[in-house]
C-alpha cells in the first residue's frame, strides 16, 4: 500500500492511504534517506510504502519505504546540533508568519528561513500578521519591511488573522496546493488556519506577558485536508532556525539580490566580505542592498547565526 504521512509524533505516523483511509504506522529498524542524518527519518508530507500487520488485537501499519522527495524544509536540531530535523516535505509553498512584536520576528530569523527555502526550491510568502494591534509608527516599520522583501521578489501580505482581514488572499494562493504554515510560537498560525477553515478548531494560546513569546500550541507537524481543495501543514513554533549543510561559498546564491550582482564582482568566488571590487559591498554602500540582509548574510557565512533574537 502507499500513502502520504499526515502526522508525525517521532514514533508513530498517521498515514492517509491512496484510497483515503487513515492508518497508524510505525517504522522497523533505522531508516536512512538520501544520506540525511535526521532526527526524524519520516516527515509529514512524505509519500511512503507500508503494509499492515496484526499485533495481538491491533492492526498497525509498518512503513517499509519512503518515496523520493521533490523538496523538504530542514533545520538544525535544537538538542542535537549535528543532526537535522525535517519539518515537512513535498511542499508547494510556505507561508511564513511575521509579527513585529508579541512575539518579535527579527530579520535574521526571516533571512535564515528564506535562505533554507531557496536552497530547496520552495516558494515563500511572507504574512505580516496582527496589523490591527500596531501603532502608526509600528505600521510604518512593517510596511518598510514589506517593501524590503517585496523588492527582493517575495510576495508580502499584511493580515489580521483574528479579524479575517486579507485571509481571502491567502486562501486564493492555497487553492490546489500543499502549503506549510511556519513562524515563532504566538505569531498566529493556528488562528489563521482556524480563520481559513473554522471546523478545524486548532488550539490557540495567549502570549506570555513576562517573555513576550508565544506558548507552544502545536506539538507536532500535522497536515489537514481543507474543504476548498487545499492542504495545510501546521508546524510547531520555531524559536531558532539553524541553516544546514551549506558551503559558505553557496550561501550568497540563496540571497536573490546578491546572486543578481555576483557576476559583477571582481572574483568568481567572492564571499562579499573583504574582497576588492565586490559588487554586493558597493550596492550596500549605495543603499541598494538592505543592511539587515547583509548583516544576516555575514552571520551565516561566519557561522554566527545561532541567536535568533539579534538586532533588527
Amino acid at each position: 500500500m502507499n500513502g502520504t504521512v499526515y502526522k508525525s509524533t517521532g514514533s508513530w505516523y498517521t498515514v492517509k492511504s491512496s484510497d483515503g483511509e487513515f492508518y497508524e504506522c510505525r517504522i522497523k529498524g533505522k531508516f536512512r534517506t538520501q544520506g540525511i542524518k535526521s532526527t526524524n527519518p519520516v516527515a509529514v508530507g512524505d509519500v511512503v510504502e507500508f503494509h499492515l500487520e496484526n499485533i495481538g488485537d491491533e492492526t498497525i501499519g509498518v512503513i517499509s519505504e519512503i518515496g523520493e522527495r521533490k523538496n523538504y524544509i530542514v533545520r538544525r536540531s535544537v538538542k542535537l546540533s549535528k543532526q537535522t530535523h525535517i519539518i515537512a516535505s513535498n511542499l508547494d509553498q510556505v507561508f511564513l508568519l511575521v509579527t513585529l512584536n508579541n512575539p518579535p520576528t527579527f530579520t535574521s530569523f526571516i533571512d535564515r528561513f528564506l535562505v533554507t527555502a531557496e536552497a530547496y526550491d520552495i516558494p515563500v510568502i511572507l504574512l505580516f500578521n496582527k496589523m490591527d494591534s500596531y501603532s502608526e509608527e509600528e505600521k510604518f516599520e512593517v510596511h518598510w519591511l514589506m517593501d524590503l522583501y517585496s523588492k527582493i521578489g517575495y510576495k508580502c501580505i499584511p493580515i489580521e488573522a483574528k479579524q479575517g482581514k486579507n485571509v481571502d488572499k491567502v486562501k486564493e494562493l492555497m487553492l490546489g496546493n500543499t502549503s506549510m504554515f511556519a513562524g515563532h510560537s504566538g505569531v498566529g498560525k493556528s488562528t489563521l488556519v482556524n480563520a481559513l477553515e473554522t471546523g478545524l478548531e486548532l488550539k490557540t494560546a495567549e502570549i506570555s506577558e513576562q517573555h513576550m513569546q508565544g506558548q507552544h500550541t502545536t506539538t507536532f507537524a500535522e497536515m489537514y485536508d481543507l474543504s476548498f481543495d487545499a492542504r495545510i501543514i501546521d508546524t510547531p513554533g520555531i524559536k531558532g532556525f539553524g541553516i544546514v549543510d551549506m558551503d559558505k561559498y553557496e550561501i550568497g546564491d540563496y540571497f536573490p539580490e546578491f546572486f543578481e550582482l555576483k557576476s559583477d564582482c571582481k572574483f568568481n568566488n567572492c564571499l562579499h566580505l573583504d574582497e576588492p571590487k565586490c559588487a554586493v559591498k558597493e550596492a550596500l554602500e549605495n543603499d541598494e542592498v538592505a543592511a539587515s540582509r547583509y548583516r544576516s548574510y555575514v552571520q551565516m557565512v561566519t557561522g554566527d547565526e545561532d541567536n535568533p533574537y539579534r538586532e533588527r
